[in-house]
């Protein structure tokens, strides 16, 4: 949640886990809120799972990083996929830029 644009640093009071903390964030508000509340979705969802698997030594710690491991795999599949869409662009538009600036033909396919 830092931002590089000049911003100023303000102060938000999220609550995550039951606790409360006090986020200095350049970023808005409401983002900063969303990401807050994505973790302790997070947390609480690996604590449900911890706590059926009869696993309740460090719970809490545990769930902070089981939670953080859930969403850095989700950041790092979402990079991988758009990574895959841009490289997929690149070659259409070379592909084009190679006919002409005449599309492909054969790609009758929508974006999702």
């Amino acid at each position: 949640m830092n931002g590089e644009d000049g911003r100023s640093r303000k102060s938000v009071r999220v609550e995550i886990a039951g606790d409360e903390y006090m986020i200095r964030t350049e970023a808005d508000e409401e983002y900063t809120r969303q990401c807050a509340a994505l973790v302790d979705e997070r947390m609480k969802a690996v604590r449900e799972a911890l706590a059926s698997d009869g696993s309740v030594g460090g719970a809490h710690k545990r769930a902070g990083i089981m939670a953080a491991l859930s969403i850095a795999d989700d950041l790092l599949r979402y990079k991988a996929r758009a990574s895959t869409r841009v490289l997929d662009l690149v070659k259409r538009l070379e592909e084009a830029l190679a006919n002409g600036g005449d599309a492909p033909k054969n790609d009758t396919s929508a974006e999702d």
